[in-house]
């Protein structure tokens, strides 16, 4: 009869009841010590292209728009630009519906430029899209151009009561920017 007895062998005497050998578990363990030291690495990296504080604090503006009377805009600055914002007469309403169905070079009707319940008043960028100059027609006394809305004295476009590109170079409408109504006085852009 021969033995019977097992004898222990380098592969049989490292696992455990449940089948896991002592390699496997050297293998988890470094390769979860590669991962926090990737994270480690990896974290500043990533967090350092974050914008700062001032940046995020300069991504949005609060308007108060109660003081504006009709026909009158005001200048304010947003993410270092200026923004119009302009209460609309009920004659440069109906002259700004009544210009929707003429032939635009940047077609948008004035509902489209407003937000809804807030019809008169216009909020847009200041910057032409012709060269980034600042059209006039905002501040009191100023040109407003052909079509009274805004003119750009750098190359001559004319822009109508709602903001859109009437005559000249500029190839798109005045900008309007993202804003909404927080109350029925003020509105943050951005």
């Amino acid at each position: 009869m021969a033995d019977t007895t097992a004898t222990a062998t380098p592969d049989t005497a490292t696992t455990s009841d449940d089948g896991i050998r002592r390699r496997d578990f050297l293998d988890i363990a470094a390769v979860s010590a590669a991962g926090i030291g990737g994270l480690a690495v990896v974290y500043p990296l990533v967090s350092q292209m974050a914008p700062s504080k001032d940046v995020l604090a300069a991504s949005s503006t609060e308007v108060d728009v109660s003081a504006i009377e009709p026909g009158q805009a005001i200048k304010a600055v947003f993410r270092k630009q200026p923004l119009f914002v302009k209460r609309l007469t009920a004659e440069e309403i109906a002259a700004a519906q009544r210009d929707d169905t003429a032939s635009l070079r940047d077609p948008q009707t004035l509902a489209e430029r407003t937000k809804e319940g807030h019809g008169d008043i216009l909020v847009t960028m200041g910057v032409c899209t012709h060269l980034g100059c600042v059209p006039l027609g905002a501040a009191e006394g100023e040109v407003k151009g052909e079509f009274g809305g805004y003119f750009c004295p750098c190359h001559g476009s004319h822009y109508d009561t709602a903001g859109r590109i009437r005559k000249g170079p500029a190839p798109t409408n005045l900008e309007v920017p993202e804003y909404e109504f927080t109350s029925d006085t003020v509105i943050q852009v951005g």
